[in-house]
């Protein structure tokens, strides 16, 4: 009994050091079968999602949703903490002897106290233990406790600074793009300035956000599951509509230069690549055509009415085929395990942005000072 204790916290000790390691240490994809720090996460997320599924607001739902990723990684970290504790109370077990200063005998919840208040740094002392290999393991929990603490407080402020430069590129994308960002916008409002430079600009510094995006992301799954500040905002949406205007002008627009779309594309694509792989996310072959002829067409007209030419014919509508081929699918797959939604192509009508909607607008245009005018374009400032 005293030795399969032993075994048995030895094993434990390991899986958790072992997955704590790989998950906040080191930087890079794991492709092991199984890791507690994704099994976790599995069964967690599902029935925190079908909660989510039966809540009809979609204000309220979002909101819940939005909880998630703080509240796991919370959890997380104390599973992480129980595991040790738990590791070492087997081991205490199975391998020494203990006084209880009260005189009352020395069972394995007594053991598991003796863990834990060590592991926690209390020092009460009213559990002592008698030999020399329990003194030392008991030493070694009371250092392993520290560095768990360590381990709290440099994990979550790289989690945030992650997250927070994320979200960054994601708010400049509300003026750039409009609410929720579209590639028709993006075009249309960018698309026209001299020599190209401004949307060269804006698809460079995107190339390098999902740069950013795949490194943190494999490093720390866990972002993936922190939703942004507006619901009709998120990461999987923007890297999504950055693609969808990559798309466009490798199919060619008359007058606009396409070599920075091609890199910025094969960037964004391999970012949401490689994290549908991480999740796992599974393909859907019955997802819905998010860029109908219908919508083609409105599109191109769109895009007319702006003075950008996309190209027609058969070839053209082909390559857009086959280029959509290569992140949609993953893009929806990864929509439908985060429940997050894509943003569409063109949007159905005229929307305001974010940053034009104030708690305030409808009782000062109900007073009469009527509205501000706003500069819809911005492409006449490059």
């Amino acid at each position: 009994m005293h030795i399969l204790s032993i075994i048995v916290g030895v094993w434990i000790g390991f899986l958790v050091l072992l997955d704590a390691f790989e998950t906040v240490v080191l930087p890079r994809r794991i492709r092991r079968v199984f890791r507690l720090t994704s099994f976790f996460y599995r069964n967690t997320w599902r029935p925190w999602a079908r909660i989510a599924r039966l809540i009809k607001s979609p204000t309220i739902r979002e909101s819940f949703l939005g909880y998630f990723g703080p509240l796991s990684l919370i959890f997380l970290l104390a599973l992480w903490a129980f595991g040790l504790v738990l590791a070492f109370a087997l081991l205490h077990y199975g391998s020494g002897e203990h006084v209880l200063l009260s005189g009352e005998p020395i069972n394995f919840w007594t053991l598991l106290y003796l863990s834990g208040e060590t592991f926690f740094t209390l020092g009460l002392g009213d559990v002592l233990p008698m030999t020399g290999p329990e003194r030392a393991l008991t030493v070694l929990e009371g250092g392993m406790g520290f560095a768990f603490l360590g381990l709290v407080i440099g994990y979550l402020p790289t989690i945030y600074g992650s997250f927070s430069r994320r979200e960054v590129e994601i708010s400049l994308l509300d003026a750039r793009a409009g609410s929720p960002p579209t590639a028709a916008e993006l075009l249309a409002r960018l698309g026209n300035c001299p020599d190209g430079h401004g949307l060269d600009a804006i698809l460079q510094s995107w190339e390098r956000w999902a740069a950013e995006v795949l490194e943190s992301h494999i490093s720390y799954p866990t972002l993936s599951f922190f939703r942004s500040q507006h619901s009709n905002q998120s990461w999987l949406g923007a890297l999504t509509m950055i693609l969808d205007t990559c798309a466009l002008l490798m199919v060619e627009i008359e007058g606009v230069r396409n070599q920075q779309a091609e890199l910025t594309f094969a960037m964004a694509r391999h970012a949401l690549v490689d994290l549908t792989g991480v999740f796992r996310a599974k393909y859907n072959p019955h997802a819905p055509n998010r860029l109908p002829d219908s919508e083609l067409l409105r599109l191109r007209d769109y895009l007319k009415k702006e003075n950008l030419h996309l190209r027609e014919g058969f070839e053209a509508e082909q390559k857009l085929k086959e280029l959509r081929l290569l992140y949609e699918p993953y893009a929806q797959a990864m929509a439908r395990t985060l429940l997050l939604d894509l943003p569409p192509w063109i949007h159905a009508g005229k929307k305001k942005d974010n940053w034009q909607a104030g708690p305030w607008d409808r009782l000062i245009q109900a007073h009469g000072l009527g509205e501000i005018a706003i500069p819809h374009r911005i492409k006449d400032d490059f």
